[in-house]
């Protein structure tokens, strides 16, 4: 049974005196039992016992029964003092273990009370907001959403790696005390070799009810224990590989083949629930064992690929989904090994490509393989592009290279990306719309920022090859801007947007010098040509992209404008050009996202402008990303930098949000002018705060941010063309 996570105030409690007196005791009682069974320092001990007793020339019964009375004994001594050494050795670990965990959840606690957040007895992250007298101040931070969901996640993390800590150390103490009266000496050293026994313990377990029985007939109960086992062991590489190279490569397919499509078809209720989580673990089981380069899991690996074009039945089916199928399935989450991805890429494109006939022949078995349950076409393409979606490092590679197919060359991503002759015919839902975009858009989004597309990492600095990449995703989609009407890509889209905001800044306003911290996404020529502003025009027709632009670009016109005042003349004077060069890129920027908003709620139907609210109030991560990932130029930091970020997440949702049914009877011009108007007051609220950063009077600061939110109004129309 999967461990229960342990609580904030559980950890917090957690008297560590009492551990340390059992370590102490058990070194005392390991030393004396190390001493009586081999002697150490002298004197009578076991060991030397067994060897003259084996030596003596025993008689009559004493040469049998006597013998090996003694013999045992002595073996019974010296397997005692190596069950004590066993106690000690994971006593230890776990207290060293738990000192760690709970130093690692004060610093949460201290760190996230900064942002105005509390750490309940559960763990969870509350705002607690002092009243401005307790304060001591007017500038009191609230803290967003995001801020609560990532203190959240930070302390989830610490309590999983303690319970995970109590799991192990209490299962092997449980171990070593299951015989009362018979003793082991080849116990776990400590709480690493114990997680790995463990681990090797339960993957030879279910490895054999697998082998030995159908699983598609195994009972809910048998499901969920499995379910909790790869909970307990997914990160495990003592389980993790062994399970799979015990059953083979052909064998893992099988088993989930046959696990989520059982002959009567997917199964509905509760068990499709846990067949979810299963589909989820086993994943990322899988993705953790890819990393092993032993002999055996090398030949897995190679097993795998080599098995995607053969079907894999059931007794009462002669045909079944494919290996690509089955292994795609299991790629959506974890971070799988690089060198395995692109070999499996490889061989699935050059599969499809040179399939005779029609390529979606080659996928037209309906075996439910992902659950929930769907009556979508089983692509293996998306999972694989999930599988990309983990993994940046892999998914740059894939769509940079090239392969070899049918005695022709092709890029990849003029196969899966591109228009063109030779693309890919994506398989398309019921809304004509391709069913496996929102991977691709997961694919492209790990590739260009540098982190698992659904992770909130901090990204890398951004390569030569993924600014190259973007620069291919905006000329393809601003030349043809109407393939992302409706696209599931444009979420992803707009998140790639929000993090090379500066690029996209620079490029728009061109004549400005700054640019972003290290990326080479020159997009200037593209600006030129009128794509970038076709194809910004078209992701922020999305809700969550809108969301995601429109906060990055607050933040960076902020920043922008924040260093043009600390760049004055000799006078003390801020340049009126210098300071209309910065906010010019933005004032183009929003002007295109109102007129995305408005054409999406009026012209295409195809959102509701309180998706849009919502997408404003679900991307404040990017206001504090943008800020965050500047500070180099940013002549602010620390509590500057944080009121600075909240004044802009203000900013956002004041401007950018309304009360929907207020809008319900507006005409579509009378919409246009509202947003418009709100791009313009975030662009006054930008400057403002920027200028008052810098050091100036409100009556001035209030004077340039009025002249700001003139050019947001005079540039409208520049940005679309």
């Amino acid at each position: 049974m999967a461990t229960e996570t342990m609580t904030a105030q559980e950890l917090t409690d957690l008297r560590l005196g009492t551990l340390d007196t059992a370590v102490a005791d058990w070194e005392t009682m390991a030393k004396r039992l190390k001493t009586l069974s081999t002697g150490d320092g002298g004197g009578v001990n076991a060991k030397r016992l067994e060897t003259e007793a084996k030596a003596a020339d025993w008689q009559g019964l004493n040469a049998t029964v006597t013998k090996e009375f003694v013999t045992k004994t002595a073996i019974e001594f010296q397997d005692v003092a190596g069950q004590a050494t066993s106690v000690l050795g994971i006593l230890r670990d776990a207290g060293a273990a738990f000192k760690k965990h709970k130093a690692d959840l004060r610093t949460v606690i201290d760190d996230v009370a900064k942002q105005n957040i509390y750490i309940n007895a559960k763990g969870g992250a509350v705002a607690s907001v002092p009243s401005g007298a307790a304060a001591g101040t007017g500038d009191i931070h609230n803290p967003s959403d995001e801020e609560l969901a990532v203190a959240a996640r930070r302390v989830k993390r610490v309590l999983w790696e303690a319970s995970e800590t109590d799991r192990i150390a209490a299962r092997a103490l449980r171990a070593l005390a299951k015989n009362k009266h018979d003793f082991t000496g080849d116990g776990p050293g400590g709480l690493k070799e114990a997680d790995d026994r463990q681990g090797r313990a339960d993957a030879d377990y279910w490895a054999k009810r697998v082998k030995e029985s159908d699983p598609g007939e195994w009972s809910d109960k048998d499901v969920e224990r499995f379910n909790e086992t790869l909970i307990d062991q997914r990160d495990n590489p003592g389980f993790s590989e062994r399970f799979a190279t015990t059953l083979g490569a052909d064998g893992t397919l099988q088993f989930w083949r046959d696990l989520a499509a059982p002959p009567g078809g997917a199964v509905e209720g509760e068990r499709a629930k846990v067949l979810a989580q299963v589909q989820d673990n086993l994943s990322m089981t899988l993705a953790n064992a890819s990393h092993s380069d032993s002999p055996a899991m090398e030949t897995w690996k190679r097993d795998v690929i080599a098995a995607g074009d053969r079907p894999f039945t059931i007794q009462t089916l002669p045909m079944g989904p494919s290996g690509f199928q089955v292994m795609s399935s299991l790629m959506g989450k974890g971070k799988f090994d690089d060198e395995f991805l692109n070999d499996y890429g490889t061989a699935l494109v050059k599969h499809e490509r040179e399939f005779p006939g029609d390529p979606d022949v080659a996928w037209r078995d309906t075996a439910n393989l992902n659950y929930p349950p769907t009556d979508e076409p089983n692509d293996p393409f998306a999972g694989f592009m999930e599988g990309l979606g983990h993994n940046p490092e892999a998914s740059l590679e894939f769509f940079n290279d090239s392969i070899e197919a049918g005695g022709k060359d092709l890029d990849n991503w003029d196969y899966l990306v591109a228009k063109g002759d030779d693309a890919r015919e994506w398989p398309v839902g019921e809304n004509g719309k391709p069913l496996g975009h929102d991977a691709l858009g997961h694919a492209l989004e790990s590739a260009t920022i540098g982190t698992p597309h659904d992770s909130d990492a901090t990204p890398p600095k951004h390569s030569a090859g993924s600014a190259e990449l973007v620069n291919r995703i905006v000329a393809e989609f601003g030349e043809n801007p109407g393939r992302l009407d409706g696209s599931a890509m444009n979420d992803s889209l707009g998140n790639i947007s929000a993090e090379y905001m500066r690029d996209v800044q620079d490029a728009v306003g061109g004549r400005i010098e700054v640019k972003t911290y290290g990326s080479n996404a020159d997009l200037e020529y593209l600006a030129d040509q009128g794509q970038l502003a076709r194809f910004l025009g078209a992701v922020g027709k999305d809700p969550d992209a809108y969301g995601a632009i429109v906060a990055s670009q607050q933040a960076v016109s902020t920043e922008l404008i924040n260093d043009a005042f600390h760049q004055r003349d000799s006078y003390g004077d801020v340049l009126p050009e210098e300071l209309s060069n910065r906010i010019a890129p933005g004032a183009e920027i929003v002007g295109i996202m109102a007129d995305s908003r408005t054409q999406a709620v009026y012209d295409d139907k195809i959102a509701s402008d309180a998706e849009f609210n919502k997408g404003i109030e679900t991307a404040d991560k990017w206001a504090g990303r943008a800020i965050d990932t500047g500070l180099s130029r940013f002549p602010v930091a620390g509590d500057a930098a944080g009121w600075i970020i909240e004044d802009i997440r203000g900013a956002i949702v004041e401007n950018y949000t309304r009360d929907s049914s207020e809008e319900a009877g507006m005409k579509r011009e009378e919409f246009l002018s509202v947003q418009r108007s709100g791009s313009a007051a975030a662009m006054y609220d930008a400057t403002y705060t920027a200028a008052i950063e810098a050091g100036m009077s409100e009556t001035h600061a209030k004077t340039v941010a009025g002249s700001a939110s003139q050019q947001v109004k005079d540039s409208y129309g520049q940005g679309r063309q």
